[in-house]
């Protein structure tokens, strides 16, 4: 019995380039050939002819790494599989393909609760992973964290996570400034060895122990037979820690400086809220984009109209784009897709398209380290996003089916 082949023209953006006319040949749920019209090689005649030539753009499917929820729906609330499936749908039709669940601190037992369900999502292949962003953060810079669940680190605590998450934990937010962060025995030593990585951040430190958490992560890492990956992560770089000051600089400086020496990866918020994407592009040209990972940190009004909203035990008041903790100032979490990340950081920010969606997708898999999703490449996943020439979704494919 054949496998259906799908034929789409049109741009493609590639890891390293763009194809200005180039068809896709999709087979079953996998890539299968990646043509450009002016140079088709050998017995691409046919496939050229059938496939019609477009003003579209196709883009990787994009992988998202720090998201809570969407279309109305929170992961951190959610208390069946229906509302966790409702944010990642909403996130499915607008190109991100892959999406790891993003918890909020709160009760040992919520996250015991929320973890293992979300966990089933995980192994029926719906999500590609599960981030805790606490409990163990700084109440001096808890964000939309509530203060009221933060904890010292409990090794003991997140080994038990991790043997609900059945092997899906991806990573958790850290402050390294905590007892126990880092070092033997600590939280960190628990997720690598459990094959999760520490991401940094919501921190007041100050610069030696983000720099020593760092060199822990990288050395621990290194030393990790089976290590999910060869970098720890920032969580939102900028968001939720101490600012850069010239006489006290805090964690920044630190982050910065690892990952411009093949350390962490740095988180970017890059939806026009949350940094301004003119820092983005600056990051960029510093790091590198091999350093840099673009996420949404989006919560459940992603996607739906201002109003109120929940994030864990958190009210949410919603207003243009803008999530504040209700009656504050205070961010919480953000209201944008991914596709709009790509959009800010390109149109504001100046970032080459290539480079844009590299960070948003093939990032996003080498933090996973699944190296069968995030670039349009022959014998990858058929996980596709069709844009028009606003970058604004036309149609998504995910394991080669339309969403």
């Amino acid at each position: 019995m054949s496998t259906h082949q799908t034929l789409l023209r049109g741009r493609l953006v590639l890891v390293d380039r763009i194809i200005d006319d180039g068809v896709l040949v999709l087979e079953g749920d996998t890539i299968t050939r990646v043509l450009d019209a002016r140079e088709p090689g050998a017995g691409a005649e046919r496939l050229l002819d059938e496939a019609a030539p477009s003003s579209s753009t196709f883009l990787p499917g994009l992988v998202d790494v720090h998201c809570h929820g969407g279309g109305g729906s929170s992961f951190p609330n959610s208390t069946s599989r229906e509302q966790a499936q409702v944010a990642i749908d909403e996130h499915r039709r607008h190109g991100t393909t892959t999406l790891v669940s993003s918890l909020v601190t709160a009760h040992a037992d919520v996250l015991r609760e929320r973890a293992a369900l979300l966990a089933e999502l995980a192994e029926d292949g719906e999500l590609a992973g599960i981030h805790f962003e606490g409990p163990f953060v700084s109440h001096a810079r808890c964000g939309a964290q509530d203060p009221q669940y933060i904890i010292d680190p409990d090794p003991a605590l997140t080994r038990e996570l991790l043997d609900i998450c059945k092997g899906h934990a991806l990573s958790m937010t850290l402050a390294p400034e905590k007892d126990g962060a880092y070092g033997p025995g600590s939280v960190a030593e628990v997720l690598i060895r459990g094959r999760a990585l520490p991401s940094w951040g919501h921190t007041d430190s100050g610069s030696a122990p983000a720099r020593a958490a760092l060199e822990y992560s990288r050395e621990e890492i290194a030393a990790t037979p089976g290590a999910r990956c060869a970098h720890a992560t920032i969580t939102h770089l900028f968001n939720g820690m101490r600012p850069l000051h010239h006489r006290d600089t805090g964690p920044i400086a630190e982050f910065l400086s690892d990952a411009t020496r093949g350390g962490a990866i740095a988180e970017m918020i890059c939806d026009g809220v949350h940094l301004d994407p003119t820092l983005v592009r600056d990051v960029y040209e510093m790091l590198g984009r091999d350093a840099c990972v673009l996420v949404t940190d989006a919560m459940e009004a992603a996607g739906m109209p201002n109003g109120t909203y929940e994030l864990g035990s958190q009210r949410v008041d919603v207003a243009d784009g803008f999530a504040y903790i209700a009656g504050t100032t205070t961010l919480a979490g953000g209201t944008a897709h991914l596709l709009d990340c790509v959009r800010v950081a390109t149109a504001e920010g100046g970032i080459p398209l290539v480079d844009a969606v590299y960070m948003a997708s093939a990032q996003g898999a080498k933090i996973l380290a699944d190296e069968t999703i995030g670039r349009l490449e022959a014998g990858v996943r058929a996980d596709v996003v069709e844009v028009d020439s606003d970058l604004r979704p036309l149609r998504v494919w995910r394991r080669g089916v339309l969403v």
